[in-house]
């Protein structure tokens, strides 16, 4: 499975803080269809992901009924990004 959405990226300062970008709703039906046969625990679906050149492999982050994509420091300073820039993000989901 394949998506594409653009988002803002956002910083979240907790024990152990990282930047995201949240999937919108409406791509949110697919991955939870999904989830179930490739997840690894705690609804944790892994993603190769890409924004402009940059690919990295990750895990979704199940939060609030939705999906957050964490976007790695190196990530940023590859693609010269900053808190609340606008990114889109191609994610494949081994299904």
């Amino acid at each position: 499975m394949d998506l594409q959405f653009s988002g803002e990226l956002w910083f979240w300062r907790g024990p152990s803080p990282y930047h995201f970008v949240s999937v919108p709703d409406e791509q949110c039906g697919a991955l939870e269809a999904a989830s179930a046969s490739v997840t690894y625990g705690w609804g944790m679906i892994p993603v190769a992901a890409r924004i402009g050149s940059t690919k990295w492999t990750t895990s979704l982050f199940p939060k609030n009924g939705g999906y957050l994509v964490p976007v790695k420091d190196k990530v940023r300073k590859a693609e010269g990004l900053e808190l609340g820039d606008m990114v889109t993000i191609r994610l494949t989901v081994a299904v």
